[in-house]
This record gives C-alpha cells, sequence and structure tokens, in this order.
C-alpha cells in the first residue's frame, strides 16, 4: 500500500503546448556570445582576487547583464539566450576547439549550431583573455606523459570535464522551495557568524561563505529583471488573457526564488530558475531534476485541495516546464558531439518509487510527469521511472503506454538492485531509498553527493588489441609487454595478460580524471551549486573542493558483450577445440578478416613493422616505408587471407554468444565486466571520495567503435562496439526473455554507476492490453532477477530507414539511443545505423 491516492486518468493536452513546441523547433540552435563576453569583463576586474570570489563576481555579473526574453505564449519564464534553443560558451574550461570549427559548426553531421560572423568576432576577442587560464590547460600540466599518450591512442577519453563544467548533480530543489534563496543567504550568514577570525581556515570558509551570499542575491536580481520584464510587456499587451498571465508572471518572479513558493504555479516559477541558472554558472550538463515529483507534490496538493488549481491546469504547468527543458542547450566539440549526438543534456527526472522508510510514494504527479512527456513528445526531460516490489502495476502500465509510443521513454530502475548498491558504498539506507537517477543510468542521493558520474569513457576492446600487439599501437609502445601470444600455451595466460593490461589502462585514467578534478576545484569553484548541497556550508568548501556528503568518481567501461563473446572465442577455438591457431586469428583481426583496411590501419600496420626493423638495427627510409605499404596492402588483398578470414569468422559465429539465456557464457561476461569494475575500487579521488565503475556508453560505442580494430567476436574493425551491458548487435537470437536473463546475470551491484540494458521492438510487440502487460511482466522478470536498468525502443526497422531517406518527413519522431533520447533525424548517420543495427524483438 502506497503512502499517497492518485488519479491515474488521462489529462487533455492544451493548445499552448503545440505552439511553444513548433516555436522552439522552428530554427537551427545558434551559438551567442553574451556570457562570454560578460565573464571576461568580471574576470578583468577581479584580478588578483580568491578564485572563488571571481566565479561569484563573474556569476552576478553574467545574471544582472544577460538579454533576456519572454517567449509568446510562456507560463514559465527563463532563457539562457535570445534565440530558440541556443547556446552560450564557457571559455573559462576551454574555448580553442570551438574557434577551430568556427567555419564546419553549422554543417557537421552530429548536433550542428548557426553561428553569424559578428558572435565569431565578439568569441575571438573575449577568448584571447583566457589563453593559459582554463581548466582543460592545468588539467594538461597534472597529467603523466603515459596517460597522454594513452590518451592519444584512444584508449579511453575524459573529454567530457576535460573541455567543459562537470554537471552531473541534483541539487535540494525542495529547500529554494521552501525557504527561498533569501533563507539560503541567511544560512550561509550563520555559518560565518560562527566563525573566528583567528580560525586556521577563516579565509577560506569566510570568502567562500561571501561567495555563496553573491550567488544567491544574483540569482534573486535575475528573477526581478524578468518580474520587470513582464510587467512591461503586460502594458503593452492588448489581449486581456495574455496580458493577465503576464502580471501572474511579474507576480512570480517577484516571489520567487527568493522566497518561498506560495502554491504550486510558484513552485513551478522557482524550480526553473534553479534548473537554468545552474546551467548558466558552469556547461555541465546532466543537471538532473531528480525527484520531482516528490519535492513538487505537496505544493500541488495544498492547490489542488483549496480549489486553487486544477489537474489540468497544473498539467499544463508541467508541460511547459518540459517544454523548457528542451530549450536549454550545449554545443560539444565535433568529436565529442558524436558521443553524445542529438543536443542532449541529460537532465532526468525520475518518477515513483519509495521514501526513506521505504513506503511507496507513487502520486498524481507520477502519472503527470508521464502524461507530460506524451504531450510534450521531446528528449527532455530524460524520463525515468523506479520499479520494486511496492510499485502500483497501474503506474508501470502507465510507463509502458509512454514506451509503446517510440519515444525511448522512461528508462526503468530496479530499486531492488540500486538501493543496496548505494548502501554498499557508504550511503545511509534512508539516503539510499531517497535515490534519483543523473544523466544517463547513475544513481545518487539528491542535495548530498558529488558523483563526477560520466567522468571517462573507457573502450574495454582497445587493450585485448594491446594483447595481440605486446601492448605496441601505430609504433608506440601504450601499453606493458605481456609476451607474444603466439607462445602463451593456456587461455589462463592469455586472460592474464588482458588483465594486465586492463589494470595498466585503468590506471592511468584514474590519473587523467584526478587531474581534470584538481583543475575544477583550482579554476571554476562553483558556489551556486554548492549553496544547494550538503554539507558545502557546514565544510566551508565548494563541492568541487569535497564540501559534498558523498564523493564519487564515475568512468564508464562498454564493450563487455564484444569483450565476453571475444574471449570466448579464442578460449574455444584456439585453447580448447585448436580450430584456429593464435597465429591465423592474429593475422585475421590485423587485416580485418580479409574484409579490406582502411588507410589509416595500413599507416598503423606499417608504423609498426617500421618500429620493429629499426629497433633491430635496420636502417629505414622512405623508400623501404613505401616498399611494406605496399607489402601489406597486397596481402591484404590476397585470396589466401581473405578465404582464411571468412573461414574464421564462420567458426566465430558458431560460437554461443552472450545474450541467449546460456549460464555458462553468462557467467564467463561476468567474469570479464571484472577485469573492469573490480580494479577500479583501488582508487581514490581529490576530494576523498571513491572510484565506482559504470558499464554504459552514451553513444560513444559508435565514434570510439570508429576507432577500434577487429576483435576475435567477428566485429569488423572501425565498427560500433556493444553499447552497454545490452548483448551485440544481432548477437541476442534467442528473443528479449533470454536476452534479458543473460544480462542480469551480470554483477549489478558492483557496477554502482549504473549499468545500462537496450531492447528494441517492434511495435505490434506492445499492441493492445496484452502487449502492454506482457511488456509489464518482462521488465517485472528481469528486476526480479536483479537486473538494474532497462530502456526500449519501439519503433520499426522499415520506419528508421524510410526516416533516413526522408528526414523531412520524420521530423518530430524520437528514439532512445543509449541513456537519453533524441530526435532521430538530429543523429549522425553512424549512430541512426547502430540504432537499427539492433536487435528487434518481439513476444
Amino acid at each position: 500500500m502506497g503512502l499517497y491516492t492518485y488519479d491515474s486518468s488521462d489529462i487533455p493536452k492544451s493548445e499552448r503546448i503545440t505552439k511553444l513546441v513548433e516555436d522552439l523547433y522552428a530554427k537551427m540552435p545558434e551559438i551567442e556570445s553574451a556570457r562570454a563576453v560578460l565573464i571576461t569583463e568580471s574576470y578583468r576586474r577581479t584580478e588578483g582576487e580568491p578564485i572563488i570570489m571571481r566565479r561569484a563576481k563573474a556569476f552576478a555579473h553574467i545574471l544582472e547583464n544577460l538579454p533576456i526574453v519572454i517567449r509568446d505564449q510562456e507560463l514559465i519564464v527563463g532563457s539562457t539566450t535570445i534565440a530558440p534553443r541556443g547556446c552560450q560558451t564557457y571559455p573559462e574550461f576551454s574555448y580553442e576547439w570551438l574557434e577551430d570549427e568556427f567555419d564546419t559548426v553549422e554543417t557537421r553531421s552530429a548536433d550542428p549550431f548557426y553561428i553569424s560572423e559578428q558572435t565569431k568576432q565578439e568569441l575571438k576577442a573575449a577568448n584571447a583573455y583566457w589563453k593559459g587560464k582554463t581548466t582543460s590547460e592545468l588539467a594538461t600540466s597534472y597529467m603523466e606523459p603515459q596517460t597522454l599518450l594513452a590518451m592519444e591512442h584512444n584508449m579511453f577519453t575524459p573529454g567530457n570535464y576535460f573541455y567543459n563544467g562537470v554537471g552531473h548533480v541534483t541539487v535540494k530543489y525542495g529547500e529554494v522551495l521552501e525557504i527561498g534563496f533569501s533563507g539560503i543567504r541567511a544560512k550561509a550568514e550563520a555559518e560565518l557568524a560562527k566563525l573566528s577570525l583567528a580560525d586556521g581556515d577563516y579565509q577560506k570558509r569566510s570568502r567562500f561563505l561571501e561567495a555563496v551570499m553573491i550567488s544567491c542575491d544574483a540569482a534573486v536580481t535575475y528573477a526581478r529583471r524578468y518580474a520587470k520584464l513582464a510587467l512591461e510587456e503586460a502594458e503593452k499587451c492588448t489581449d486581456p488573457v495574455r496580458k493577465m498571465e503576464l502580471l501572474v508572471i511579474a507576480q512570480n518572479c517577484a516571489n520567487v526564488p527568493e522566497k518561498g513558493a506560495n502554491g504550486f504555479y510558484e513552485a513551478c516559477q522557482s524550480f526553473w530558475f534553479v534548473q537554468q541558472l545552474l546551467q548558466i554558472e558552469s556547461s555541465g550538463h546532466s543537471i538532473s531534476p531528480g525527484r520531482f515529483d516528490q519535492y513538487m507534490y505537496p505544493y500541488y496538493k495544498k492547490d489542488l485541495d483549496s480549489g486553487k488549481i486544477t489537474r489540468a491546469q497544473a498539467q499544463e504547468l508541467m508541460d511547459c516546464i518540459w517544454v523548457k527543458l528542451n530549450d536549454l542547450n550545449k554545443c560539444r566539440d565535433a568529436a565529442s558531439a558524436k558521443g553524445f549526438a542529438g543536443y542532449s543534456l541529460f537532465q532526468n527526472l525520475i518518477a515513483g518509487g519509495q521514501n526513506a522508510e521505504g513506503i511507496d510514494v507513487t502520486n498524481d504527479l507520477s502519472f503527470m510527469s508521464i502524461q507530460a512527456s506524451m504531450h510534450v513528445f521531446l528528449p527532455q526531460p530524460s524520463l525515468s521511472v523506479r520499479v520494486w516490489n511496492g510499485t502500483p502495476h497501474e503506474f508501470l502500465i502507465k510507463a509502458a503506454e509512454l514506451t509503446r509510443t517510440g519515444i525511448g521513454l522512461p528508462a526503468y530502475y530496479n530499486d531492488e538492485v540500486i538501493i543496496p548498491s548505494l548502501v554498499s558504498r557508504g550511503l545511509t539506507l534512508e539516503d539510499a531509498r531517497d535515490y534519483n537517477i543523473i544523466g544517463c543510468v547513475e544513481p545518487q542521493k539528491a542535495g548530498k553527493t558529488e558523483g563526477w558520474h560520466d567522468a571517462a569513457f573507457f573502450n574495454m576492446c582497445r587493450p585485448l588489441e594491446l594483447v595481440f600487439s605486446n601492448g605496441k599501437d601505430k609504433g608506440a609502445q601504450v601499453g606493458p609487454e605481456t609476451g607474444d601470444v603466439e607462445k602463451m600455451e593456456t587461455f589462463e595466460e592469455f586472460f592474464h595478460a588482458y588483465e594486465i593490461q586492463m589494470d595498466y589502462a585503468i590506471k592511468l585514467l584514474v590519473n587523467a580524471d584526478n587531474a581534470i578534478d584538481m583543475a575544477h576545484a583550482e579554476r571554476c569553484p562553483l558556489p551556486f551549486l554548492s549553496s544547494m548541497v550538503d554539507d558545502c556550508m557546514a565544510r566551508g568548501k565548494s563541492v568541487q573542493e569535497g564540501g559534498a556528503v558523498y564523493n564519487f568518481t564515475g568512468p564508464q567501461g562498454f564493450g563487455v558483450a564484444n569483450m565476453a563473446d571475444s574471449l570466448y572465442a579464442v578460449k574455444q577455438l584456439v585453447f580448447d577445440e585448436k580450430k584456429v591457431t593464435m597465429k591465423e586469428l592474429k593475422q585475421a583481426l590485423m587485416l580485418n578478416y580479409g574484409k579490406g583496411l582502411a588507410q589509416e590501419d595500413l599507416a598503423a600496420l606499417a608504423s609498426d613493422t617500421v618500429s620493429v626493423m629499426r629497433s633491430s638495427g635496420e636502417t629505414v627510409g622512405e623508400a623501404e616505408i613505401a616498399a611494406v605499404l605496399k607489402t601489406i596492402h597486397a596481402l591484404s588483398e590476397s585470396e589466401e587471407v581473405k578465404e582464411n578470414g571468412e573461414r574464421i569468422l564462420k567458426l566465430i559465429e558458431e560460437v554461443p554468444k552472450f545474450g541467449n539465456d546460456i549460464p555458462e557464457v553468462d557467467a564467463f561476461a561476468r567474469k570479464v565486466a571484472y577485469t573492469y569494475t573490480k580494479p577500479l575500487l583501488n582508487y581514490r579521488n581529490p576530494r576523498g571520495g571513491m572510484f565506482q565503475a559504470g558499464l554504459y556508453p552514451v553513444s560513444a560505442n559508435v565514434p570510439l567503435g570508429a576507432q577500434t580494430g577487429a576483435t576475435p567476436d567477428g566485429r569488423l574493425a572501425h565498427t560500433p562496439v556493444a553499447d552497454g551491458v545490452s548483448p551485440s548487435a544481432g548477437k541476442d537470437v534467442n528473443g528479449p526473455t533470454a536476452a534479458a536473463n543473460s544480462v542480469a546475470r551480470l554483477d549489478h551491484y558492483i557496477a554502482s554507476n549504473g549499468t545500462l540494458f537496450n531492447q528494441k521492438f517492434h511495435p505490434s510487440a506492445l499492441s493492445g492490453r496484452r502487449g502492454l502487460e506482457n511488456f509489464a511482466g518482462l521488465i517485472r522478470s528481469y528486476f526480479d532477477q536483479k537486473g538494474s536498468h532497462m530502456q526500449f525502443n519501439v519503433v520499426s526497422r522499415e520506419t528508421l530507414l524510410d526516416a533516413q531517406k526522408h528526414p523531412e518527413q520524420y521530423k518530430h519522431l524520437v528514439v532512445r539511443v543509449a541513456g537519453y533520447s533524441a530526435l532521430f533525424t538530429t543523429l549522425s548517420k553512424s549512430l541512426q545505423d547502430d540504432i537499427i543495427r539492433r536487435t528487434e524483438q518481439g513476444f
């Protein structure tokens, strides 16, 4: 029995929402320069001051001067740019990549942005100040040479926080709704009053608390600017209905977020200012609203019971917030844009689940959150639902109805895996029960955690490549020498070599992450964000310096299925059955199974060969290099190589694969996943917290797969690797339940930074009530076996292929990518192809 009653009936969509969505997507997103210009002005004025004060004063200067706009028909106001879906830039983190892409950012395949010539000039002038002052430059100086070499050779990429802010947090929205920023400012004043001038850390603690106060005042100033603008527009407005709306908006912005919210409408507006301003202070994405249905519910219930608001009016306000979440945007460098394709900001909002006492708290707003995603039908927020044995069946069916629309929402999370997993990482049981999801799939306790989720992409396939090359890549010694694979006599020896390569690469990943972590603490502490995270004020330090109660670093590994199938194939074909020699397999991998080599592969092989020649004392000039290239090309095109490659591929095809409910293979996959998840537990971050593994790729399995050679599972060079913990595309041939059973046999508890399991269904599989019941049963069955997460695409292969050919006819087609949804036509073709390749399931 849950704590609340609820109404699960549908609520009609208002015409306003259709108009807001149409206006939002009328033009290509645009890059604006105002923030970059303003932060540079402030930094020039505050040279020599403590960095925390410089950050606060810059935040205030931005909010006092950033151009503001109220869009037509809006009920919730606050826009970071004048252009809909536009973005500002953040030169304090990095800027050179954007200047390099000024002439291509509008035409690139992933997430293009319009940028005017005037904006280019304004950004160049502002960016000139930041040379030598960015977090990325400081982070690079902290990294060891071998770390930089590993990054250069695509062993892993920490680019997310290397070039941007961190984000990936849920703050205490509920506290802002309750006491406003005037109340938070008063808390900072009280902490400051406790300090003594003679305290050893007085200077740092006092300046931090002063910075919090400046930031709180800045947020209030920004809201008052909107109150003034709304009054000005109301005076000019001739439409009596819109005039009244603008007057109410003005009153709302005069009250919140300075004070506590007086009713549901004010709570919605206060929430939005927090959500927006966090993304003005820093460029970090995955600022996740978290348990919106819980902290907003008291305001909704009070207004509903008093007759101040109807369910339909509350639904329209929520729908307006859903639209606004899609108005925020971010420009990434071209390579990162491919890994995060779809203009996504990963703002995860979760509904349902239990409270700190273990009682289900599904309520009206839980259902209305699902309804809002049905109405708005856009990628943001990245809606999630919590599921446990106390979840009302009607709620799961309502969620399934949304899934059936094909939007790729919601994602489903298992309380009964995630809660104990978080407890094992040091959270109290009460805090673990109150978890929400960050970004793609990462659990945390809101308002207490600096999780540093999404800290790096680690490609588990690359260390296996180094096993075959004895640690060398393109002529450089990138990993340790683990021996000649052709001389290895047992599979255990081969597997141990893989573990050695993994351990070494993981250690370098940790070095990179910690270097970046330190750079953010030194150059970009965030006082506004820190004002809404415990225990920053009590500790007198920002989130970036370790002020949060819980501190983690969560880099994610991917390619689990590829490595499980690859290593199992090596074991069976080379060592157990001896159908293939190690020499034959090594050559097949080197020459891409005879399927042709790209120019970069020919160059890499030539580089390796030349390196060996030079190490043996041979003189190698241009003529010798040309001869090597010619020989390798001829070898790769020979009939013998092609026939041998085809023979080995057929043998690999016959080897059992992960994802088909074969206990022995699944147990092996579990062991392979441990080569990533267990070593990470040995490391600490500069904030005093631990590293924890995630097993999910965002969408980086496509671009990083393009950097990876052929693998022993039969995957060809430069093709995508498997996403998350899902089976390799097309290899799970025994149906959705078999695939789920296999994935459930992985250890989801140890991957406490989140796991991602993708499935794709034909729309007919979820048709009618029976289809929904079958679908709900699949989720319950997987979660009963201790799976952690599931997400789905419900769309036919034919539809996706037609959308590729006729994108103008599918402007509103939303699909699930990885831990997020995106408009299909905004994705790069390589990512579209990866979604199409996924196994299409049915019941």
